[in-house]
């Protein structure tokens, strides 16, 4: 494994080394993110590197008890293991986290070309009110904050401004969202933020996402 790496040139032995520190930070890596200056999804270096160099990496994370797992159809890789840990997701940000995971299932099986799906802050709430999971709607400063948390970990990426988010703010899902909730029942989640003794209570939900890494 160490020969592997040693064989590589300078340039890409760093590049091997900056996608091992950035799937530790985030995560997941995707093949293509929204790219706002040019406004449309452009491929990411890194998972082309990531690609390149997969069963060394494969290897170098099994080392540490980690599993690299790759989607290609999705245009995914990300990191799965028992000792990485992830921070305890508020209410809200867990409801849109079901939320957002029923939308990407439900637009996935009517369009299946692509990986990534569009949907809008509206159809957001409104879902989350078909199944009585929110007492009204949050506020603006809330709902930027969830979003925000949301993006940090590459679940969504706004389209457009977040200062002015309304219900047409737009909003792509990412793949990534499969590797957070996958096997999980969404829906049958979602009922328990509807029973009355679990209303401001995260303990329902957050043991299927605890193990969301950071």
């Amino acid at each position: 494994m160490i020969e592997y790496y040693e064989q590589l040139m300078q340039e890409e032995q760093e590049a091997v080394t900056e996608v091992i520190q950035l799937l530790y930070r985030q995560t997941f890596l995707l093949e293509r993110k929204f790219d706002k200056r040019a406004g449309r999804l452009s491929f990411v270096k890194e998972y082309r590197t990531c690609s390149k160099h997969l069963e060394f990496l494969k290897e170098y994370f099994k080392v540490a008890g980690v599993t690299l797992y790759e989607n290609a159809h999705m245009g995914l890789i990300y990191i799965q293991g028992e000792n990485l840990w992830g921070e305890k997701l508020p209410r809200l940000a867990t409801i849109y986290l079901l939320v957002l995971k029923l939308i990407y299932d439900e637009q996935m099986a009517e369009v299946s070309s692509s990986s990534h799906i569009v949907t809008t802050m509206g159809a957001v709430n409104g879902k989350a009110g078909d199944f009585r999971v929110l007492k009204g709607l949050p506020s603006p400063t809330e709902m930027r904050k969830t979003i925000s948390l949301l993006k940090k970990y590459q679940i969504i990426e706004p389209l457009d401004v977040l200062e002015e988010l309304n219900e047409h703010t737009r909003l792509i899902i990412y793949p990534c969202i499969n590797a957070v909730l996958m096997g999980d029942d969404i829906r049958e989640l979602l009922n328990t933020f509807n029973e009355e003794e679990n209303i401001g209570d995260e303990s329902a939900i957050q043991g299927h996402l605890e193990d969301m890494p950071e």
